[in-house]
């Protein structure tokens, strides 16, 4: 059972791999079967390969990331975070979305799996 402070580290890690925009680092935190679905419920994005496609993908479609942790609740193997990331996009336009992901880490820190909760009403572009 992973500890609460190693929960919270893969958190921090994770949020920091997202906001420097590397797909294969991004992919080094999951377990190499990891299941995510982002956002709940589109079809999983499974395996690293799978993770790596939809972070690259990601970085594709913006010029910048931002990606911040609001609220850490880790209990267990679990760990359920809010968040608010801001993408700037082409043309200068940006994005905000607010919501919910919630990770189950190993022993040693990796992501076996995620699950990312928003929708239309979180999403806000300016």
């Amino acid at each position: 059972m992973p500890t609460t402070a190693l929960l919270r580290q893969t958190v921090a890690t994770y949020a920091a791999t997202v906001t420097a925009r590397d797909a294969d680092a991004y992919a080094a935190l999951f377990t190499p079967d990891a299941v995510q679905v982002d956002p709940y419920p589109s079809a999983p994005n499974v395996g690293r390969d799978a993770i790596r496609a939809f972070m690259a993908r990601s970085i594709e479609g913006s010029e910048t990331m931002l990606f911040e942790v609001t609220e850490v609740h880790p209990v267990a193997d679990r760990v359920a975070i809010a968040f608010h990331i801001t993408l700037t996009l082409a043309g200068d336009a940006t994005m905000h979305i607010r919501g919910i992901e919630v990770f189950t880490v190993t022993e040693d820190g990796l992501i076996s799996a995620v699950d990312a909760y928003w929708g239309d009403e979180d999403l806000e572009i300016s």
